[in-house]
């Protein structure tokens, strides 16, 4: 009991009050701006015109979790001594988890892709859950071609959105005016998209980090603007309508003779076409890990990694960086491509208000909480992101609030992204993971 009592004086002997009582103060004002302002006063249209409701107790219950967070912060990890670990987890707990996390990473990716088949035949699998899934293996099939430019070379992007407006642009154009299917049109608006890449990888060649982060988003709203004002060729704001759907080697999926429900002896479904959307974006997504994977292992991919760590040196090592960076640009852009002409069949109708800046900033946002260069992460990230969005769909106007602040938290617990290890391409004596915290990721050099 003395220990106890000593080790609770000596906690509370190194607390400062006053600098508690101030941050506590400097809380409580700036949770009373932003939650007092967005929670606490609510505008609603009625006969009369807008009328404001009032949420104070919402807000005011808000603001005290924050407060009360930031209090018991500084009861516990904020005053430990300099040299002892901030973690709450004592060391043992640590290994042990480390272990079992190592254990799991080995069999998560085909558990995961053992359940993305078998998704589609579950019980509790409706439309509305098929239609989730396809959303959000578009977005993981976006993350790792996003993953190959900002991940692996190290070129912070901020206008990929661009090249997914392209892939679905050039499929909706190519259908309209010359009457392509959509498997003629997919390798077409991929290699289009990477022409693209190339074009945009010309004059950033000389820039890096912020720079090369403002040209990049200078370039996807020029490509929006393009696609607004182009009236006659594009539609302009109307947009492209009657986009073809894909066929399973040449049968629709329609009601009547001939179709593929009655070419397989099938009563037609529309749920049909669902399954073969999802099970078409899956197979384009695994070849989409699968090439940048074998990429990695290759010259090509070393170089991007090389280009990542630091360019000077990847110059004196006689690499050609002008190639380095435009391969990483072409490459990302015609997943993009794939990715865009799949949006288009699918949607069957396309406009630029789909293809705005917080289209790329969802992405990246993607690739830098999964974890720069993690493929995994991507897929985790993607889950939690766009599956979040549904979640709090019914929290109205608490609904990006909430997942703003989900994103604050997951970037505080994990400044390097969900998945903070690396596998590198090439080992010296045994294969083993690598804190992220040796590596320079998304800087641009």
């Amino acid at each position: 009991m003395t220990d106890v009592s000593q080790n609770t004086t000596g906690a509370f002997a190194r607390l400062d009050f006053g600098a508690i009582t101030k941050d506590l103060l400097v809380t409580l004002f700036l949770g009373l701006v932003i939650f007092g302002t967005t929670v606490g006063f609510k505008t609603k249209t009625s006969v009369g015109g807008l009328t404001i409701e009032t949420h104070m107790v919402t807000a005011a219950i808000l603001i005290a979790i924050i407060v009360g967070g930031r209090l018991v912060l500084w009861m516990t990890l904020w005053s430990r001594p300099a040299g002892q670990s901030k973690s709450i987890i004592p060391d043992g707990v640590k290994t042990a988890l480390s272990s079992k996390m190592g254990l799991l990473g080995k069999y998560f990716g085909p558990i995961m892709l053992v359940f993305a088949v078998m998704f589609p035949f579950l019980p509790t699998t409706d439309r509305y859950l098929l239609d989730l899934g396809i959303l959000v293996l578009t977005y993981v099939m976006l993350g790792w071609g996003l993953n190959i430019v900002v991940g692996l070379a190290g070129l912070l992007d901020l206008g990929y959105v661009a090249f997914y407006a392209i892939g679905a642009y050039s499929y909706a154009l190519l259908a309209h005016y010359f009457g392509f299917s959509f498997w003629v049109c997919l390798p077409l608006a991929g290699i289009l998209a990477a022409f693209w890449g190339l074009i945009l990888g010309f004059p950033v060649l000389r820039l890096r980090g912020d720079y090369l982060a403002i040209v990049t988003l200078a370039f996807g709203e020029i490509i929006r603007v393009v696609l607004l004002n182009w009236y006659q060729f594009t539609g302009g704001p109307d947009g492209l309508s009657g986009i073809p759907r894909p066929t399973f080697f040449g049968l629709a999926f329609k009601r009547g003779e001939g179709n593929f429900a009655d070419y397989f002896g099938l009563e037609y479904s529309t749920i049909h076409r669902i399954m073969f959307l999802y099970f078409l974006i899956l197979i384009l997504a695994l070849i989409t890990n699968f090439v940048t994977k074998r990429l990695r292992g290759l010259p090509i991919g070393r170089s991007w990694e090389a280009l990542r760590e630091d360019e000077i040196a990847c110059r004196s090592l006689g690499l050609n960086t002008t190639t380095i960076k435009l391969t990483a640009f072409a490459t990302g852009a015609m997943f993009a491509g794939f990715a865009g002409s799949f949006f288009a069949t699918r949607q069957g109708f396309i406009s630029p208000e789909s293809f705005t800046f917080i289209e790329s900033a969802l992405i990246l946002a993607i690739v830098v909480l999964g974890g720069l260069g993690s493929q995994m992460g991507v897929v985790i990230a993607s889950i939690a992101m766009i599956g979040g969005f549904e979640i709090f769909r019914e929290a109205e106007q608490f609904r990006m609030l909430i997942f703003g602040l989900s994103m604050v938290l997951i970037m505080v617990w994990r400044p390097r992204g969900l998945i903070s290890t690396r596998e590198p391409t090439i080992f010296l004596k045994e294969k083993k993971g690598v804190s992220s915290d040796m590596v320079a990721q998304g800087e641009g050099h």
